[in-house]
């Protein structure tokens, strides 16, 4: 911010360059995250990658919520989730079908994190539809309690 100041950076160059500056990071997360679960087992493996592997995005959160930039967390959040379901798994797949013709999944993976996956869309489902029926009032006291427990039972 002091660098931006000094030399009157605009705000699109302060978070262009933000985002230049939180890039090794997630490298850096990335490449330790792959070391530590390739000397544990898959499971392990996978933990860590799912948790440091959003690392960055809880930085950001946290200081964008400090901020009291809610909307920002809460876009941030669903792109997130849009991303890694939609664009990681079409990447996924295009890159197999260019590889071989037929592929082969783990059946027990692929229903646990479709389960997953369903569980989370009911996590942002529910509080969408209450809301939009008229059920409660956004910020409201039931809506904070109803995003609070499905917060816990996500965790």
């Amino acid at each position: 911010a002091c660098m931006s100041e000094t030399f009157h950076f605009s705000e699109a160059m302060v978070f262009f360059l933000s985002c230049l500056a939180i890039l090794p990071l997630a490298g850096l997360l990335g490449e330790a995250t792959e070391q530590v679960a390739f000397h544990t087992n898959e499971t392990l493996g996978g933990l860590l990658n799912a948790t440091f592997g959003n690392a960055t995005e809880l930085i950001v959160a946290y200081f964008a919520l400090k901020k009291g930039l809610l909307e920002v967390v809460q876009v941030s959040l669903l792109g997130s989730i849009l991303s890694n379901t939609l664009l990681v798994l079409g990447c996924s797949c295009l890159a197999v079908g260019i590889r071989q013709t037929q592929a082969k999944f783990n059946l027990v993976a692929a229903q646990a994190n479709t389960t997953l996956l369903q569980i989370a869309i009911l996590g942002l489902v529910v509080p969408t539809a209450m809301e939009s029926t008229g059920q409660f009032a956004v910020h409201g006291e039931v809506d904070l309690i109803l995003s609070r427990g499905i917060s816990i039972s996500l965790l």
